[in-house]
């Protein structure tokens, strides 16, 4: 699909070999992060909190730390920076598949989460850079290159755990030597092909950019609503195993519900772009998305009270599904492709970091929150009701100028 779409659409080859580079990233890292949980519980011995805190820290310290990589790409440029994210996830990978103690896989899975807050924010910079550029030239809408993003990464999630299930076969260690394979290609592909200077991109030479950030307040209401967007998301790893187990007896329809999502985002991704472009502008697009989500939740929580199992009482949860990946893909390309208009000149890089950064903070602290919901032994409805209030009251949280005008 990715491949098809690529050839279909006149981009420029700076801008098919990141769109690629998404792709590969998410076959490495997926190879290896669904099964890690398991690999630290069974084959190390780590007691249930040991492995929340180690996935936590690899969280924290790629979410958290999407900030400084995005400063350094303005920086020092592009190219550098990813290489150096490359290698540093090579390293943590293949230190990984030798770690047998604690502070061995702490330290490895540091330094992996570090190395995607190296590159991510540089590759999606660049992205979304060029995607402006691109539509300046008549080429298209910018979101449309920011959707073929989002569907390699999806593609690239989808096949990385099918990877990484055939090599557990014969090792964890296998699994994550292949997925430092996946990265020493990456990096040979751009220590090849990616320029040393890309034209256009200017290199921001003074620190800071903090203090205008933390004023921009355009910018910090779209971190608000894309970090509600991403908390319902998040929904799928804490609120729907429990409302799934309630409904089946088990959560084994999980994974079909995971691969349906996948399988909307890989084929609808493109169209629905396309129609929101038609009829929608970016502050519309999230909104919608918003609403459909909060829908979603509203769905769960109306049938929750009548303790429907079995099929029927899946239902519910696959029209949340449903609503919740339709909504994805009204509003990530869109939040990605709005923030070049909201940043300050030179600072993109930044910007992009801290999208994930502040929205990742949002996740953190919501989560723990969520979480507390759940446990509180409210009336079934509650929780639900209350998860769809979020992403309802972040679409008044959406800035209210959409873009620039175009000069002539």
């Amino acid at each position: 699909m990715t491949s098809v779409a690529l050839v279909r659409t006149p981009l420029s080859p700076l801008l098919r070999l990141l769109i690629l580079t998404q792709l590969a990233f998410n076959i490495g890292f997926f190879a290896v992060l669904p099964f890690l949980a398991e690999h630290l519980a069974d084959a190390i011995g780590m007691a249930g909190w040991l492995v929340g805190l180690v996935l936590g820290l690899r969280t924290f310290s790629q979410q958290g730390l999407f900030v400084v990589g995005g400063a350094l790409a303005d920086r020092y440029g592009v190219r550098p920076v990813v290489l150096a994210g490359c290698v540093l996830r090579i390293a943590g990978f293949g230190w990984l598949g030798y770690a047998d103690e604690i502070w061995a896989v702490v330290g490895a899975v540091l330094l992996i989460g570090f190395a995607a807050a190296l590159f991510s924010p540089a590759v999606e910079s660049e992205v979304a850079r060029q995607a402006v550029e691109w539509e300046k030239a008549g080429g298209g809408s910018r979101t449309r290159v920011l959707a073929l993003f989002t569907v390699a990464g999806q593609v690239g999630s989808f096949v990385g755990p099918l990877l990484g299930a055939l090599l557990l076969a014969v090792d964890f260690r296998v699994a994550c030597l292949a997925g430092a394979g996946v990265f020493v290609l990456v990096l040979a592909g751009h220590a090849w092909l990616l320029p040393q200077h890309i034209p256009g991109r200017p290199h921001i030479k003074e620190k800071g950019g903090l203090r205008a950030l933390v004023r921009n307040r355009p910018f910090l209401a779209l971190c608000c609503a894309y970090g509600a967007y991403l908390l319902a998301y998040n929904q799928l790893y804490l609120a729907l195993p429990e409302e799934v187990e309630r409904a089946a007896g088990s959560q084994a329809p999980l994974a079909w519900l995971f691969g349906l999502s996948s399988l909307l985002v890989v084929t609808a991704q493109l169209p629905v772009t396309r129609w929101a472009g038609e009829r929608l502008d970016p502050r519309r697009s999230m909104a919608t998305g918003l609403l459909l989500i909060a829908v979603g939740f509203t769905a769960v929580a109306v049938a929750r009270p009548a303790e429907l199992t079995g099929t029927g009482g899946l239902l519910p949860a696959t029209g949340f599904v449903v609503l919740l990946t339709l909504g994805q893909m009204l509003i990530a390309p869109v939040a990605r492709a709005w923030v070049p208009d909201l940043a300050e000149p030179g600072r993109l890089g930044l910007y992009t970091g801290a999208l994930s950064s502040v929205s990742g903070l949002i996740v953190l602290l919501g989560s723990a929150g969520t979480g507390t919901l759940l446990d509180l032994g409210l009336p079934a409805a509650v929780p639900w009701l209350v998860l769809a209030a979020v992403p309802m009251a972040a679409v008044g949280s959406l800035p209210r100028r959409s873009r620039r005008p175009r000069r002539r």
